[in-house]
């Protein structure tokens, strides 16, 4: 994590946001040494293969996990 003081921010921003864009890291702003603002890019889209592929081949369905339960539908 960057911190970047206010003045230095406002100098400079156009450069730091092509920076946080590439680097995908957050930045703190600073005001006379305390942090006020956080910077931090919006996440890019991630393939389901890359958000869940750690866990393909390990997660097992006993049934069909789209198909109502009778619990669900009982009569009262």
């Amino acid at each position: 994590m960057i911190t970047i003081s206010k003045s230095k921010l406002k100098a400079q921003m156009l450069k730091i946001f092509r920076e946080i864009e590439e680097s995908g890291e957050e930045i703190i702003v600073t005001d006379n040494n305390r942090p006020v603002i956080r910077i931090q890019p919006i996440n890019k889209k991630v393939s389901v293969e890359d958000a869940f592929g750690a866990w393909q081949g390990q997660v097992i369905f006993y049934e069909d996990p789209n198909a109502p339960t009778i619990d669900e539908w009982e009569e009262v």
